[in-house]
């Protein structure tokens, strides 16, 4: 797929989530001559995200130890990246959990698992990043978001109210870097059919992770403010807060 002629920042390529679907789609595309960051959980255990970066002509692949949940651990995280490999030109963060819906309304716990990783860890990163990324005076970041924090639904009210407040957050901090030379790309998706949702019954307007990642760099190339994956969801979203609240309280995931 043609994206432009204009090119997205160079630096590094630092994936949050390196073993995301849709995460190692945009970093493919976005890989030839590049360093490719890869940043999870058991860091060691990546050799297929890497040889697949390989054959995508990467410059050089690493992989680096990530715990979205130790939020202590985040800006030493990025200063480490930065000091090793050079300055980073795209973030993708790409890490998170459905959950369980009928376990998080009967265990607190599991709600508030699902919360840290969806919200309070990308808001984490995404002020350590940003201030980074001011300092060096450059810089994209794409944060994911979703149909399902557009209107929050009983049937997914937990995870919902995570992309929720995640929207509103990006949506507050695109304004704050308006001006600064950084560009963050908010990405608005519908069912993504992948690892993530397997044994889910597709919803209607699906997607796959290869339709989501040439959207995000069709749109880091752009430097859109706000991609909607498939592109028909934006009648929906307007559609959605139209809707009765006794309709919408039966709504399905």
């Amino acid at each position: 797929m043609a994206f432009g002629s204009r090119d997205v920042d160079a630096g590094v390529v630092l994936l949050l989530g390196g073993r995301s679907e849709i995460g190692l789609e945009v970093a493919r595309r976005l890989a030839p001559g590049r360093t490719v960051i890869l940043a999870a959980r058991r860091s060691d255990d990546l050799d297929w995200q890497r040889r697949e970066l390989g054959l995508s002509e990467a410059a050089a692949v690493h992989c680096v130890e990530f715990d979205a949940d130790d939020l202590g651990s985040h800006q030493a995280l990025l200063e480490k990246v930065v000091a090793e490999h050079g300055p980073i030109g795209v973030s993708v963060l790409a890490f998170g959990v459905l959950g369980d819906q009928a376990r998080a309304q009967e265990d607190a716990a599991h709600a508030v698992a699902v919360v840290q990783v969806d919200y309070v860890a990308q808001v984490n990163i995404l002020t350590s990043l940003t201030n980074l990324l001011r300092a060096q005076g450059n810089g994209q970041i794409v944060v994911f978001s979703s149909i399902a924090g557009v209107r929050v639904r009983r049937a997914n009210y937990v995870y919902g109210s995570a992309k929720a407040g995640l929207d509103g957050f990006a949506s507050g901090l695109q304004d704050a870097l308006h001006g600064s030379g950084i560009h963050l790309l908010l990405v608005r998706s519908g069912f993504v059919i992948g690892r993530m949702t397997a044994g889910m019954e597709p919803a209607p307007l699906s997607s796959t992770p290869d339709q989501v990642a040439d959207a995000v760099v069709s749109g880091l190339y752009r430097r859109a403010r706000l991609v909607v994956v498939p592109r028909r969801l934006r009648l929906v979203f307007g559609a959605i807060h139209l809707t009765p609240r006794f309709l919408w309280r039966r709504a399905p995931r």
